[in-house]
C-alpha cells in the first residue's frame, strides 16, 4: 500500500465523483504529435485526454501527472477544472502509459520541449482563450514530477500565464543526494531554507523507487509510423482523435539503439547517472550536472508569473525546504509567490477539496479575471492538540511568507544537553536506524522509527514551559571529531533528527523527517569539526511539558550509508537549537484527528466485507464502449414477482440522441415497472439496462445524467415553486451553480407562477414544475410518465413544444402516454408494449403506415381512381370518400403514384396514411 500512495500522491487525485459531474463537460482522447531531442529529430505521440467546459472560448489549465502517472491519474482534477471553466489538457508524459518517447527527467530537450509543443497544440483550438497570435491563455499544474515541469515551462516559456506546482522540487541534486550541513551558516530569513551543500548523501531507497517505476511498461524498440490496429484516425494538424482509449502506440523515441534491457524506459544518460550515483553512493560531476539541468533551479530565474506553491508537511522524498528554494528564487526574479504547506504530501496524502479550490480559485483570478486576488497569505496547516486534549488539524494564516519581502522569521532558543558522545558506524553501514518507511513516513508520524544503541548521540532540552509551535526547520551547531586511531577513511556521514518527547517517554518524529550531513574531509588525527546542520522542515505543535531531544546517528535505512567502519565523537558546538515560529491566525480546516481515527477503526473493520462489495460492485459497472453515445439501450429486460406475475417480459429496444419517443400500452403493459427499472428504483428479474453505456443499477452514478417523473411528483403545498426546486436539488448534493434553475424554467414555461405556494397551482401548473423538476440540470435523457395529466388543450400544445424544444438541443426525451393524438404529433419514435412485451418500434411515420392504406385528396376523384387502378402492385381496388381517394399500394412509392396522377392531369392536393396512429396501436395491441 505503501508504494501505491507514493506512485498515487505523485499525480494530484481530485476526488470528483461521477454522481456529480455535470454533463456540460465533455471529454476527448487524443494523440498529440510532439517533435524533441537536442536534434530535433525524434518523434513522439504523446497520450492526452482535453476536457472542455460548457461554455467555450475558455482559457486552458495543463495538467501534468507525477513520476510513473499517465492522463488517468489527473483526470478527475481535469474534470474539476472543466467544470470551473477552464479547458483542461491532462496527459501522459513521455515515457509512460501509452506515450511515446524514453524518460528524460523533466529535461528541457524533451518533457520541457513537448509542454511547449503542447501549449502550441493549444493555441490552436477555437476553444481556447488567446492573448495573441499562437499564445493561448494557459495555466500550468501538477503534482512532484508534473509540479516541477510546471515551474519549468514558466520558466522557459512566456506564454504561461499562472502556475500552481504542487509537493515538487527546485533541485534534483540536493532533493536526492542533499546534505544539510555547511561550516558557517547564518539563520535564514525564510522558514524552511535548506542548506544546499555539495557532496550529499544519496537517497537510496527513494530514488529506487523511482527509478523501479520506470522499468515498467512495454519493451523497448523502435517507433515506427504504421497504424496501430485499432487506432483512431489522424486529422489535418496530426492530431490522433477517439472516443474510446486506443490501443498504445509504441513507447520508444526515434533513436532507441543501443538501450540497455537495464534501463527500462529512461533515456541513457538518465540510466547512466542512476547506476553512477546508485553503484558509488556519491554523486559525480557529471550527474549533479544532469539533475540540476532537468530541474526548476536552472530556470526559476525567469519565472514572472503568478505562482501558488503548495508543498506537503508530510514529505521525505521533496521536504519544505524545496519549496523555499523555490519561493526565493521566484521572488528575486519578481514574480508574485504564495507559500501554502499542507498536511500531507508524498508521505501524508494529495490536497484536500479546500486546497483544490484555492488552485482552482488562483487560475479564476490570473487566467479568467474572476474573484477577488487571492494573494501572498502564507498558510500552513497544524496536526495535534494545540489548546485542547482532542488532536485536530487547523490551518494557521500568517500576512506573509517570511523572508521575501523584509520580514524574517522568528526563532526560538531551546537550550539542549548532553555530553560529548561516541558513535560507532558499523561495517558496511548495517544494522542502520529506521526513520520511516517511504510513503508511509507522515501517516506513521515516527511511529516505526529506531535508533541502534552505540550508533547514536541524543542531546534533549528540558521541559518547554509554554506550548511551542515549530514551523519551519531549526538549525543547530554541531562538533564532529574523529576518534583517533578509528580510521573514518578522512569523512563521516550521520543523520540528525528532532524529536518530539512526552512527559511519559513517547518519543514522536514529526514527518519522519532527517536531514542527511556528510563532512569531507574530516581529520583522521582527532581535530573537531564545527558544522551548522539545518535539520528538516516540519509542523509541529510541541505542547508545555514536553521535550526537544536532538539525534545524531551514523545511519539511516533509507540512504547509502558510509561503509568503512568507524568511531566518532559528537557533541553541541553551541547548547542552544534555533526553532522557527512563524505567529499567525488559526482556524479549523478538518475534523479532530482522534474522530478520524475512530472512523478509520470502524473502517477497517469493514474493509474486507467492503473490498469483496467494491468488486461485485465493480463487475456491475461495466461499461460498452458501443454505446457510450446512446441514451438509452434495453436489452431482454424482465421483471417477474411472486404468484407467477410477470410484468415486463424479454423487453429490447433502444433510444438514439435527439430523439421524442414515446413509450405506449394499454392499462398492465409494464410501461411504469419499465420506467422504474430505467431509474433504478427497481431491480429487474433479468436482462439490462444501459444509459450512455453504463449498467444501470441503484445508485449509478450515470443516473445523474437522466431527469424523470415517475407516477407524479410530490411538492410541498406551503413552498413556493421555486423553493421546492431548490429544496428538491439541495437533496441531490450536487453544486448550486449546476441546476441552472433559469434555464429550467424558462424551457418549462412557468412565468412568475414559480413564486407562488404551489398549494395555488392548478394541475397544469404542476405538471409544469414537475417538467421543470426533471430538467434541472438540463439532464441528456428526460424520462416523463403521463407529462400531459390533467392539462388543458392549450396547455398540452404548450407542452408539446417544451418537450420537442429540448430534444431539439441534442438531448433525448423517453414519454409515457395514453393520448396517442398527442403522442402522434409529440413524439417522432414509438415503443409499443403489450402484455409486458414488445410488439412494436420505430418511426411513427413507419409504425401508422405499415400495412395500411394511403390517402390521396385529388379535385378528380373518377379520373384517380381509374390511375391508381392501372398502377401495378395494387393490393386493391381504390376506393373513394369525398375528394380522397385510398389505396394500398403494397411497397410501391408514393411519391411514383403522385407522378401517376399529375402525368395524367389530376391535381393532387395532400398525400399521407390514412391510417392514425390510435388505428395502428389498436391492431398491434389486438383492440384490447
Amino acid at each position: 500500500m505503501g508504494l501505491i500512495a507514493v506512485l498515487a500522491v505523485v499525480g494530484i487525485a481530485i476526488g470528483v465523483h461521477a454522481a456529480g459531474q455535470p454533463a456540460v463537460v465533455r471529454a476527448q482522447n487524443l494523440f498529440i504529435p510532439v517533435v524533441d531531442g537536442p536534434a530535433h529529430d525524434q518523434h513522439v505521440r504523446l497520450d492526452a485526454t482535453v476536457y472542455y467546459p460548457e461554455r467555450t472560448p475558455a482559457p486552458a489549465v495543463l495538467i501534468a501527472p507525477g513520476f510513473g502517472g499517465t492522463k488517468s491519474s489527473v483526470a478527475d482534477q481535469a474534470r474539476e477544472l472543466a467544470q470551473q471553466g477552464f479547458v483542461a489538457l491532462a496527459y501522459t508524459p513521455r515515457g509512460f502509459g501509452a506515450s511515446g518517447g524514453l524518460i528524460g527527467l523533466n529535461s528541457p530537450d524533451y518533457e520541457i520541449a513537448d509542454g511547449r509543443q503542447l501549449i502550441d497544440w493549444l493555441a490552436r483550438q477555437p476553444q481556447v482563450t488567446k492573448d495573441g497570435p499562437n499564445d493561448p491563455k494557459v495555466g500550468v499544474t501538477g503534482g512532484s514530477y508534473g509540479g516541477a515541469l510546471s515551474l519549468m515551462l514558466a520558466g522557459s516559456d512566456r506564454r504561461v500565464d499562472a502556475i500552481a506546482p504542487v509537493i515538487t522540487y527546485n533541485d534534483l541534486s540536493q532533493a536526492l543526494v542533499p546534505n544539510t550541513a555547511a561550516a558557517d551558516v547564518t539563520a535564514p530569513g525564510t522558514p524552511a531554507a535548506g542548506a544546499f551543500a555539495p557532496n550529499g548523501v544519496f537517497k537510496r531507497t527513494w530514488a529506487g523507487i523511482f527509478f523501479g517505476a520506470g522499468l515498467g511498461g512495454p519493451g523497448i524498440t523502435p517507433q515506427t509510423d504504421a497504424p496501430t490496429p485499432g487506432a483512431p484516425t489522424t486529422s489535418s494538424d496530426g492530431t490522433t482523435t477517439t472516443d474510446t482509449p486506443a490501443a498504445p502506440p509504441d513507447p520508444s523515441g526515434a533513436t532507441t539503439a543501443g538501450v540497455s534491457g537495464a534501463c527500462g524506459r529512461f533515456l541513457p544518460e538518465v540510466c547512466a547517472a542512476y547506476q553512477q550515483i546508485a553503484t558509488t553512493g556519491q554523486a559525480d560531476a557529471r550527474t549533479i550536472a544532469l539533475l540540476r539541468r532537468d530541474s526548476p533551479v536552472s530556470v526559476t530565474g525567469n519565472i514572472k508569473v503568478p505562482t501558488l506553491l503548495v508543498q506537503g508537511e508530510q514529505d521525505t522524498l521533496f521536504g519544505l525546504d524545496q519549496a523555499d528554494a523555490n519561493a526565493r528564487q521566484i521572488t528575486a526574479a519578481g514574480g508574485l509567490v504564495k507559500v501554502i504547506w499542507y498536511d500531507g504530501g508524498h508521505d501524508g496524502g494529495a490536497p484536500g477539496p479546500d486546497l483544490r479550490q484555492q488552485i482552482g480559485d488562483w487560475f479564476q483570478h490570473y487566467l479568467r479575471g474572476q474573484g477577488g486576488a487571492p494573494g501572498t497569505a502564507f498558510q500552513y496547516d497544524v496536526q495535534g492538540g494545540f489548546r485542547t486534549a482532542a488532536p485536530s488539524v487547523r490551518t494557521v494564516t500568517a500576512p506573509e511568507y517570511p523572508g521575501l519581502t523584509g520580514t524574517t522569521t522568528q526563532r526560538r532558543s531551546i537550550t539542549l544537553s548532553g555530553p560529548a558522545q561516541p558513535v560507532v558506524n558499523p561495517p558496511g553501514g548495517s544494522p542502520a536506524a529506521v526513520s520511516g518507511l517511504p510513503g508511509l513516513g507522515g501517516a506513521l508520524s515516527g511511529r516505526l522509527t529506531s535508533d541502534v544503541p552505540g550508533e547514536f548521540a541524543a542531546f534533549t532540552s528540558g521541559p518547554v514551559s509554554s506550548q511551542l509551535l515549530v514551523a519551519g526547520s531549526s538549525t543547530v551547531r554541531l562538533r564532529v571529531a574523529a576518534v583517533p586511531g578509528q580510521d573514518p577513511n578522512g569523512q563521516a556521514v550521520l543523520f540528525a533528527k528532532l524529536y518530539d518527547i512526552g512527559p511519559n517517554g513517547t518519543r514522536t518524529l514529526p514527518g519522519a523527517g532527517v536531514a542527511p550531513i556528510r563532512l569531507d574531509p574530516l581529520p583522521g588525527n582527532g581535530s573537531p569539526v564545527d558544522v551548522t546542520v539545518t535539520l528538516p522542515g516540519i509542523v509541529q505543535p510541541v505542547q508545555a511539558g514536553h521535550r526537544l531531544q536532538l539525534v545524531v546517528s551514523t545511519t539511516d535505512q533509507s540512504y547509502a550509508n558510509l561503509i568503512g567502519p568507524a568511531v566518532l565523537r559528537i557533541s553541541l558546538a553551541d547548547a542552544a537549537i534555533a526553532v522557527p515560529v512563524v505567529p499567525g491566525t488559526e482556524g479549523t480546516t478538518g475534523l479532530p484527528v482522534g474522530q478520524l481515527v475512530a472512523i478509520a477503526v470502524v473502517l477497517a473493520l469493514c474493509l474486507l466485507a467492503g473490498v469483496v462489495l467494491l468488486l461485485r460492485r465493480r463487475r456491475r459497472d461495466d461499461v460498452d464502449a458501443d454505446t457510450a453515445d446512446v441514451p438509452l439501450v434495453l436489452s431482454g429486460l424482465s421483471k417477474s414477482y411472486p404468484g407467477g406475475v410477470v410484468a415486463v417480459d424479454d423487453l429490447s429496444f433502444r433510444v438514439e440522441q435527439g430523439q421524442v419517443v414515446g413509450l405506449l400500452g394499454p392499462n398492465g403493459a409494464g410501461k411504469t415497472t419499465a420506467l422504474r427499472m430505467m431509474m433504478g428504483l427497481v431491480r429487474p428479474t433479468g436482462g439490462s439496462i444501459r444509459v450512455f453505456g453504463h449498467k444501470i443499477r441503484p445508485g449509478a452514478p450515470v443516473l445523474s445524467r437522466i431527469g424523470s417523473f415517475v407516477e407524479g411528483s410530490g411538492f410541498l403545498p406551503h413552498l413556493s415553486g421555486i423553493a421546492n426546486l431548490h429544496l428538491y436539488w439541495a437533496a441531490t448534493g450536487r453544486p448550486t451553480a449546476d441546476a441552472r434553475f433559469d434555464e429550467a424554467l424558462e424551457i418549462a414555461g412557468l412565468g412568475t407562477a414559480v413564486r407562488r405556494k404551489v398549494g395555488t397551482y392548478s394541475q397544469g401548473m404542476r405538471q409544469r414544475l414537475a417538467i421543470a423538476q426533471a430538467m434541472l440540470g438540463l439532464p441528456d435523457l428526460l424520462v416523463l410518465d403521463e407529462p400531459t395529466n390533467g392539462l388543458d388543450p392549450p396547455q398540452i400544445r404548450d407542452m408539446r413544444e417544451v418537450l420537442r424544444g429540448y430534444a431539439a438541443g441534442g438531448r433525448t426525451v423517453l414519454v409515457s402516454s395514453h393520448l396517442l393524438t398527442e403522442v402522434e404529433q409529440t413524439c417522432d419514435h414509438v415503443v409499443v408494449m403489450h402484455k409486458g412485451r414488445l410488439v412494436a418500434a420505430g418511426a411513427v411515420a413507419e409504425i401508422v403506415g405499415g400495412g395500411g392504406e394511403t390517402s390521396f385528396r385529388v379535385d378528380d376523384v373518377p379520373r384517380a381512381m381509374t390511375v391508381l387502378g392501372e398502377l401495378p402492385g395494387l393490393a386493391d381496388v381504390p376506393s373513394a370518400s369525398g375528394d380522397e381517394v385510398h389505396a394500398r399500394l403494397n411497397g410501391l412509392p408514393r411519391s411514383a403514384a403522385v407522378d401517376a396522377l399529375v402525368r395524367a392531369g389530376v391535381a393532387v392536393d395532400q398525400v399521407g396514411p390514412r391510417r392514425r396512429l390510435e388505428d395502428a396501436f389498436l391492431q398491434l395491441v389486438g383492440g384490447d
